[in-house]
């Protein structure tokens, strides 16, 4: 017998089965074991089949957050990350994350409810919520739309979204289902067998065999790694490829631990140093792996190759985007492997090796002559207490972009950053995706640390989500650099107009905040922030590191942007 739910809806029995059992058993069966999210009015009956479910629910308090949370998740875990969102005001706060999860090729699953079906075709029925056109928000945003209009639907909805988020370029996809879907009772069979299986973009062999051709006749090879190579797990291919041709790798903020760092022919990740544009302009064949040569990959759009470009890219629309290039339509360790097949072993005569040597000894002299002793000791600080094995996630703040050029990533994707959209408040979220991702058992027992890096003006953006942190015991550790107010934005209007407007933020004491929440929290210094972050990184559970500091960027060496 049905009794009366809140605001008089019907709550059904529970021993029955709903169109909200379809969607969860339609990603238990594709492999999910976690979802991250925020309930809400239309989406209640896809929460409560969560609730019979076997996956692990991470719940934020702010939609964004939780779009950020989904982002770090899938980028540690290599995977989807399914996000389940409610109709109208919580889809739509959750775009900008969406957006990053665009840019960075992120395969973040959101499933939104929508109003009843009553309601859809542009009625303007007075609903809740109610959005003339509620997919029309994100179809400039995600990669595909999927909407099940009954419960026979769902499985091959959410099948057919999760191979679409999974298919190179990997993106995010939106899935909306209607209210009364969600809870029309189904006679619909438990979904046990169901597949998405996302086929590699094969490189063609005469694609290959020409741009092995190239390579080999080159003089100055180089290669510039971005993203594609991280994702698509090519370390191994390029390294060995990269020492077959004596080439020197200089790898993208995105492209971070694709190569070793202190490898003899790693030129790092200086890419904002006119030095690292004049030698990739200067190879007579630059091979590009995994990137889209966009503005901050070419120096603000300054990079003016003289030289060849093969291009390597699983994102057809990315090919030849920029620069005119020989295109390769592939999976980056695909190629990258046929190539390893195809091109002869140079003799080791220390050329390669003296031009990359160079090179970083030019840039750090260059930054050296620039009084940035602080952000430089800093840096450095961050960079010894953190373990090895454990991920980073910065903001957009002064010290990730210090980050983006100069971090030591020794693993891939042991860095990560909002720099694909560039919006604000990604860091901690983020990271909370990524320590639930790295407890899959969801016994508490923290793997390792993570760390999230922000401003105070980025941190602004965050603050609820402490109360997550301590709700689910994150091994979070957030560093908080504070410089009263957006700092960069401060740095750019000052140097380009005499004055910075908007800039200038009255914040709350981090510290005791943190405290509020029941988080554990310090004020620090430059000369004890290793000790301080060390500790808190070692320590269980999440924990805040205020430093107070005002830093500088490093002095830009491209002139005026040209036009796109």
């Amino acid at each position: 017998m049905n009794t009366t739910g809140p605001r008089g809806n019907a709550t059904p029995s529970r021993a029955a089965r709903f169109g909200g059992d379809l969607v969860v058993e339609s990603l238990t069966a594709l492999g999910a074991d976690s979802v991250l999210g925020l309930p809400g009015q239309h989406a209640l009956g896809l929460f409560d089949a969560l609730g019979r479910s076997r996956l692990r629910y991470l719940g934020l308090r702010v939609e964004n957050n939780a779009g950020f949370a989904a982002d770090g998740f899938a980028r540690l875990r290599g995977t989807v990350a399914p996000l389940l969102l409610s109709t109208g005001p919580g889809a739509l706060t959750s775009l900008a994350a969406l957006q990053e999860a665009a840019a960075a090729s992120v395969p973040v699953l959101a499933i939104s409810s929508q109003i009843p079906s009553a309601g859809l075709g542009g009625r303007r029925c007075g609903y809740l919520h109610e959005l003339v056109d509620q997919q029309a928000s994100f179809r400039d945003v995600v990669k595909s739309v999927h909407t099940p209009r009954s419960a026979s639907q769902i499985p091959s909805a959410i099948a057919a979204a999760w191979e679409s988020a999974l298919a190179v370029p990997y993106g995010p996809v939106w899935v909306e289902i209607p209210q009364d879907v969600l809870l029309a009772p189904t006679e619909v069979p438990p979904v046990r067998d169901l597949r998405a299986e996302p086929r590699a973009v094969q490189p063609r062999a005469e694609l290959v065999a020409e741009a092995a051709a190239l390579l080999a006749a080159s003089e100055r090879p180089a290669i510039l790694a971005g993203g594609g190579v991280v994702r698509a797990e090519g370390g191994e291919q390029l390294r060995e490829l990269a020492e077959l041709l004596r080439a020197p790798v200089a790898c993208t903020f995105g492209g971070k631990g694709a190569f070793p760092w202190e490898h003899p022919l790693s030129l790092q990740s200086w890419l904002e140093d006119r030095h690292t544009t004049e030698l990739l302009e200067d190879a007579d064949v630059l091979l590009v792996v995994g990137s889209g040569l966009g503005e901050l990959s070419t120096n603000y759009r300054t990079f003016a190759p003289r030289g060849r470009i093969v291009q390597i890219e699983a994102d057809a629309g990315k090919l030849e985007s920029n620069h005119p290039a020989f295109g390769i339509h592939a999976d980056a360790a695909l190629a990258l492997s046929a190539l390893c097949r195809a091109v002869p072993q140079r003799p080791a005569d220390g050329r390669a090796e003296a031009r990359a040597a160079g090179l970083l000894k030019q840039v750090r002299e260059r930054i050296d002559g620039q009084g940035l002793e602080l952000e430089q000791q800093i840096l450095t600080a961050v960079r010894d207490a953190l373990p090895d094995e454990a991920p980073a996630f910065f903001d957009m703040t002064i010290l990730g972009y210090w980050a983006w050029s100069a971090w030591d990533a020794r693993r891939p994707g042991a860095m990560q950053s909002a720099q694909g959209a560039g919006g604000l408040g990604y860091a901690y979220p983020a990271a909370l995706g990524a320590a639930w991702a790295l407890n899959p058992d969801g016994t508490g027992a923290a793997q390792r640390p993570v760390l999230a890096v922000s401003g105070d003006g980025g941190a602004m953006y965050s603050l609820a989500e402490l109360a997550t942190a301590r709700q689910h015991d994150l091994p979070v550790t957030w560093l908080i650099v504070d410089d009263g107010g957006y700092g960069i934005l401060r740095e750019y209007m000052t140097d380009s107009f005499g004055a910075a407007v908007g800039t200038e933020l009255a914040r709350p004491d981090f510290v005791r905040l943190a405290e509020s929440f029941g988080v554990p929290a310090v004020a620090t210094t430059p000369e004890r922030l290793a000790k301080d972050l060390a500790a808190a990184l070692a320590a269980p559970g999440p924990s805040v590191v205020v430093l107070p500091a005002t830093l500088r960027m490093f002095a830009p060496t491209h002139l005026d942007e040209p036009d796109c």
